[in-house]
């Protein structure tokens, strides 16, 4: 089993303009586009944790390497 990361942009309700990247890691046997299918169960669980960003894009990424799935 690898690692693949969930890439979030998110931004601040409270200020939409300001907006950024959280990365985060989880283990997977699947491809990038497996990961796109299954990122909302992590999505949702994140964004119950922290009600003040709403995510605005999310993509899969191998740890390290910032390459944008389809």
């Amino acid at each position: 089993m690898g690692l693949m990361e969930l890439i979030l942009t998110v931004c601040s309700l409270a200020h939409p303009g300001q907006c950024d990247d959280r990365h985060l890691q989880f283990a997977s046997q699947g491809s990038l586009k497996a990961c796109m299918f299954n990122a909302q169960p992590y999505m949702a669980q994140w964004i119950g944790d922290h009600p003040d960003v709403h995510i605005i894009k999310w993509r899969c990424a191998y740890p390290g390497k910032e390459q944008e799935s389809l």
